[in-house]
């Protein structure tokens, strides 16, 4: 099989918006599904997909975008790492803006309704200053711009995946979070409704774990651009020169990326570095 050949079988493609290793699972699936796909392998960390056979990269791109993800072809080493790096360093932005924004919101929240756990007598001291029924309309006002503005991710991806019947943490997050906040919001407006002892909010639940949520997203992707650093640095110790030996006697330089055939004996220079296999 010529060189030409074998780079129309292999497409690699940036996959982007996978949060886990179900939404791995689930890309790879749907990759396989596609028919004239051989191979299919999927790395979280890296955010690439591999995939081999004569499929298209066009129909292999529409199966991943059916899953919920989004992708673009890599048709070259190096090619649009520049432009990804620059979206996954706006998603740090976004996230560490988002965390802040819903901490702030999230803290008077959990305060109001919990701190009588931390601080003795202050639920008592809410009652009198506040009132209790006033305080759940601040939880119900402060909750509802957590879950609308740095929450709002989390319903936008994970309520259509649902319908899709192929939930992921977003919809994990969104259910639960929707699920306190409905039952709240009842317990506030409209007590009648609901059966004798059971009239509670829970708005420090939804506004706390969207909080949390967005915590542990923003340092597993300070990690990734840490991790994607120090793979491009390794990336660069590699060999890019190889000095072939041929039958003459004669030296030849070759690029390491050129190297098809069968080498005898490799020299190198004092200093250099030479790639194995």
């Amino acid at each position: 099989m010529s060189q030409s050949e074998n780079r129309h079988d292999t497409i690699s493609l940036l996959i982007e918006g996978m949060t886990c290793a179900s939404c791995v699972a689930r890309v790879e699936k749907g990759i396989k599904a596609v028919p004239g796909v051989t191979d299919a392998t999927v790395n979280l960390a890296t955010e690439r997909a591999t995939v081999r056979g004569t499929a298209s990269a066009e129909a292999v791109i529409a199966a991943i975008e059916k899953t919920g993800y989004e992708a673009r072809p890599v048709e070259t080493a190096g090619q649009g790492e520049d432009d990804s790096q620059e979206k996954k360093e706006a998603e740090r932005v976004r996230l560490k803006r988002d965390l802040i924004l819903a901490s702030v919101l999230a803290l008077p929240v959990f305060v109001l309704e919990m701190g009588s756990h931390l601080i003795p007598g202050m639920h008592e001291w809410v009652i009198k200053t506040i009132g209790l029924q006033q305080s759940w309309y601040w939880q119900f006002a402060l909750t509802l711009l957590v879950l609308t503005i740095p929450g709002r991710r989390f319903y936008l991806k994970g309520f259509p995946a649902l319908a899709r019947l192929a939930p992921d943490m977003n919809s994990l997050v969104a259910v639960g979070t929707a699920a306190a906040f409905g039952y709240s919001l009842v317990a506030t407006f409209t007590p009648d409704l609901l059966p004798e002892g059971t009239v509670n909010v829970y708005y420090e639940a939804a506004a706390v774990i969207v909080a949390l949520i967005l915590l542990g997203r923003f340092l597993e992707a300070r990690a990734k651009g840490r991790t994607s650093e120090a793979i491009k640095r390794l990336v660069g110790l590699q060999a890019r020169v190889a000095h072939v030996l041929r039958e003459a006697a004669s030296w030849i330089s070759l690029s390491t990326r050129l190297c098809w055939a069968t080498v005898w004996r490799f020299g190198q220079a004092s200093g250099s570095r030479l790639t194995a296999k």
